[in-house]
């Protein structure tokens, strides 16, 4: 199938664009990968150290070295790094996959060791939150984590363990710092069916309105959000593992697999044998080689074709950054309009991932649009394959592993061919005008909501809209700026609490949008939502001019996002300063503190919040 030629020039431009960074990148790639192997190179001392812990079986393989000192070949060591812990759902499975690893590596004459942990902070608890402040530059603390982790250089490949919002794109950072060594990813997969999204939402709205109280509101929740595994929505999580099977960086079809299916503990073994195999000369594949403009392209089709997470016009910003790869947000615009929504799952439909998986999941959606000309089948994966390898899904047959053919879409109401998307243009939308830049998922916006214009209502913080809202101050159109709310005032969370008082608004039929520098995250809702509007209003961005009764059109179609003012009115009128008592607070309590280095570096959203450029 010949390239789409928007495709074609998006990537043409893109590469360009970096050509003196990732070249600098790729040099140092290569400079590492030439390095004799870390327990030749390094000290005996090191190498002691290294591996003192190890069983003496696998020492020997390790040091090269057998018991009588005669020196035997060296056996590749795998470095895990993991994100588990049990307070995350999705990252509760990954407890024992050291120890299948390290039993499959052996198998196969390898080692495997533990290089780290990195942490993982789960979005949902700390919603709304103190804590939450912490949520997008922890990102950047699980990169650096990973790091720690590889930095003591005696891995010939690595395996990453971790799911969730901030962890996968931390951890992807991570690893492209070490881009000499053969990756992969690791799942685990989301949990069973509970408790429909829908019905969820609807009762998180009867809870805002009064109608029902705390023990009904948690018993809903509770019957949601039940077991282990990821969420079922299509947030960040999920939209993480759709991104990296569209990167090639998975063992093929893993993303949505429950973590109780007999299959998943196959597939944690199969990435143990993938990576082993990427080490060997004729299939050496390292992730900084394996991650280059054309598969960042295929990561961004995928979002688009998917109406993924917004967090990710963020997150693979920086990831490419990370790889010597220059996005923006114009990257995305124009790939959006001519990458066709292939999928509904909520909150861009009533479907959920188990239920996007059963009609044809990622596999389905790979296949599609490489057949359309919309991804690059030309790139390096971790499987000999290709990307057509990925089109598959796996099962296990007779203790063995064997991936079948996708067919036709099995539930034409989640997923459709590219023939007949539900929508032909992607599901994000680039915002552009006087009140900055800004994006907005709109794929997850009824048609009768994607243009509105009403008088703007000024918050200073989330907490102000919803005092607002619950004193009935709101009952009307409007569109509520909720300034203050980016990287550098206050580390950027995300504001999914404000969904559920403005989807009551909107659905009493008021016309309401929200406009905000701050973050909507991958459950972005059925409200019209700018988000990560940039600069922000901390950085003298222009939402620090609005005023209380200014008119505002936020126009998903024409992508606009402009406040009705004269251009000399706007021009003269000062900029508001963040108020003092805000500003006194912010970065003061539950670890706050620590983190005030990354919020001064803090690059703006656009640029991917990065902290390390």
């Amino acid at each position: 199938m010949t390239l789409h030629p928007i495709l074609a020039a998006v990537t043409a431009r893109i590469t360009e664009r970096s050509r003196a960074t990732r070249q600098a990148y790729l040099q140092q790639v290569d400079a590492a990968a030439q390095r004799d192997p870390g327990a030749q190179r390094l000290g005996c001392a090191n190498v002691a150290h290294a591996f003192a812990a190890m069983p003496e079986a696998d020492k020997s393989r390790a040091t090269a070295l057998d018991k009588i000192k005669v020196v035997a070949p060296r056996a590749p060591n795998i470095g895990i790094v993991n994100a588990y812990n049990d307070l995350l759902s999705a990252h509760a499975p990954l407890q024992h996959y050291p120890d299948l690893i390290k039993d499959e590596a052996r198998k196969w004459g390898a080692t495997a060791q533990v290089a780290g942990g990195v942490p993982a902070m789960c979005d949902g608890v700390t919603q709304g939150t103190p804590g939450m402040e912490l949520s997008l530059f922890s990102r950047d603390v699980i990169a650096m984590a990973t790091a720690v982790s590889l930095s003591h250089d005696v891995f010939d490949a690595a395996l990453m363990l971790g799911v969730c919002d901030k962890i996968v794109p931390g951890l992807l950072i991570g690893a492209l710092q070490f881009g000499h060594l053969p990756t992969v990813f690791v799942p685990a997969g989301p949990m069973t069916s509970g408790l429909s999204n829908s019905e969820k939402s609807k009762v998180r709205e009867q809870a805002a309105q009064g109608l029902v109280g705390r023990p009904e509101l948690l018993e809903a929740e509770s019957k949601a959000y039940h077991g282990e595994g990821t969420c079922t929505f299509y947030g960040t999580a999920n939209s993480n593992q759709m991104l990296l099977e569209a990167m090639g960086l998975h063992v093929p079809g893993t993303a949505f697999i429950n973590p109780g299916e007999g299959v998943r503990a196959e597939l944690t073994r199969e990435a143990a044998r993938t990576v082993l195999a990427l080490v060997k000369d004729q299939h050496f594949t390292p992730i900084g080689r394996l991650v280059d403009e054309r598969c960042i392209v295929n990561a961004m089709v995928a979002l688009l074709a998917t109406g993924g997470s917004t967090n990710h016009l963020i997150h693979w910003v920086a990831v490419a950054r990370a790889a010597g790869i220059v996005i923006d947000w114009d990257d995305f615009s124009a790939l959006s309009d001519v990458v066709p929504l292939l999928t509904r799952v909520y909150p861009n439909g009533s479907a959920d991932v188990n239920q996007f998986q059963a009609a044809g999941g990622p596999g389905y959606v790979i296949r599609e649009l490489l057949d359309a000309g919309l991804m690059h089948a030309d790139v390096m994966t971790v499987r000999p394959g290709g990307l057509r390898e990925f089109t598959r899904i796996p099962s296990a047959h007779q203790g063995q592993l064997v991936w079948n053919e996708v067919g036709v879409s099995q539930d034409d109401t989640v997923v459709r061919p590219a023939s007949s998307p539900f929508s032909a243009t992607g599901g994000l939308k680039l915002l552009k005008g006087n009140l900055g830049r800004s994006v907005i998922k709109i794929s997850a916006v009824p048609e009768a909501f994607h243009v509105i214009e009403a008088p703007a209502r000024v918050f200073n913080s989330q907490d102000e809209l919803q005092q607002a809202f619950k004193a009935g101050e709101l009952d009307r159109d409007l569109v509520c700026v909720v300034r203050w709310q980016g990287p550098q005032a206050n580390g950027m969370p995300e504001l999914h609490k404000l969904t559920p008082p403005l989807a009551v608004l909107q659905g009493k039929g008021f016309r309401v949008a929200l406009v905000t520098d701050g973050r909507m995250s991958g459950a972005s809702g059925k409200v019209p939502a700018a988000i990560h509007v940039s600069p922000e209003a901390a950085a003298g961005g222009p939402l620090a001019k609005v005023r209380d009764g200014d008119r505002v059109r936020l126009d998903g179609l024409a992508g606009t996002l402009q406040v009705m003012v004269s251009e000399a009115e706007w021009a003269a009128r000062p900029l508001a300063q963040m108020p003092a008592e805000l500003s006194a607070a912010n970065g003061v309590g539950m670890g706050r503190e620590l983190f005030a280095n990354l919020r001064r570096n803090a690059l703006k959203a656009e640029e991917g919040a990065c902290t390390w450029l």
